[in-house]
């Protein structure tokens, strides 16, 4: 029978329909065609973006040249300017301000064709420790309010380049989905005197009915309320509200642990596309209640009038089954 879940910390409902339940084999995704070849972010066309502000070349080298493993440079074509004014004005009853913010990308590995899931963990954690190196640096702007890290993986999710690569977006205003996020956070903290999410993970490790992994450092988990099948949610055992506090050998663990998830997905659905976004307390004080995580979303299905028109997701796999399938996808096995 379907039912209806109540995520406990935005208060959002979404339908799990149990009866249209669907195991890995039976979605049925049209596999994408990779182009290769070479693109702008490839070796050798470093000449072709914009200028480099961090790279990690392990032989060494000049910049602007081949032979790192991540590297970091403004987007070419940015959804913000780092120039203007970010002060909002009104019109009548509208508001508009300047889009004032960064945009860059990162590209996680050199090889056109490699995936985030098949990279070694030592590469995966040298893309995560440079990423968080730039949201510290990011974080510096007094203009930024809020800065967005997110991964597309698939025309579907997307990316209008296959070459893999993550993206970071500096905000002037705090988005409307963190602000109903921490309000949750904050009742609950107000009602209970504790993190909600570290409620989430002590009572997930006990239950161990939504846990796909845990390590020492972070644990992995197909969320009560789950808006999308096989949705994952990766979070710091420790509670941490900014992610720019994270420390350089827990970046390189949760690149590590990311590429590990991603591959579960990879080896489930030949490769999906998917979206990999960050949930943080804003640079600055007033979010400590708050405690970070990363959500991996896969495009598994597509929200129609239904969703659109109620914010009500309808998943068609239970996060108890998307679990128990995606428990036993080998991460370790990078070659299929």
């Amino acid at each position: 029978m379907p039912e209806m879940r109540q995520d406990p910390v935005t208060g959002s409902w979404v339908i799990i329909a149990t009866e249209r339940s669907k195991r890995p084999h039976d979605f049925i995704l049209p596999v994408e065609q990779k182009k290769g070849g070479s693109c702008v972010f490839c070796y050798g066309n470093e000449d072709k973006t914009p200028p480099e502000v961090l790279a990690w070349r392990p032989g060494g080298g000049k910049p602007h040249t081949p032979g790192w493993t991540v590297r970091a440079f403004p987007n070419k074509f940015p959804a913000v300017t780092p120039e203007g004014d970010p002060n909002p004005r009104k019109t009548g009853i509208n508001r508009r301000m300047e889009a004032v913010g960064t945009h860059e990308v990162i590209v996680d590995c050199p090889d056109h064709l490699e995936t985030l899931g098949r990279v070694t963990d030592e590469q995966a954690g040298l893309a995560m420790l440079a990423i968080a190196e730039r949201y510290k640096v990011l974080s510096r702007d007094p203009r930024c309010k809020y800065i967005q890290v997110f991964k597309n993986y698939g025309l579907t999710a997307g990316a209008s380049l296959e070459h893999s690569h993550w993206q970071i977006i500096t905000l002037p205003v705090v988005p409307e989905v963190f602000i109903k996020e921490f309000a949750g956070v904050r009742r609950y903290f107000e009602s209970n005197g504790t993190c909600i999410y570290c409620r989430i993970i002590s009572d997930e490790i006990a239950v161990n009915q939504r846990i796909v992994e845990t390590t020492d450092e972070f644990v992995v988990l197909t969320p009560y309320a789950s808006r999308f099948p096989y949705e994952m949610w990766i979070l710091p055992r420790r509670h941490q509200h900014d992610f720019g506090n994270i420390a350089g050998n827990d970046a390189k663990s949760l690149g590590s642990i990311i590429r590990r998830t991603v591959r579960r997905l990879e080896r489930a659905f030949n490769y999906p596309p998917f979206n990999i976004v960050l949930h943080t307390g804003p640079p600055g004080k007033g979010y400590e209640t708050f405690h970070w995580h990363l959500e991996i979303l896969p495009r598994l299905s597509v929200a129609a009038g239904f969703e659109w028109g109620t914010g009500i997701f309808i998943n068609s796999t239970s996060p108890e089954l998307a679990a128990a399938a995606l428990r036993p996808m080998n991460p370790d096995i990078r070659r299929d």
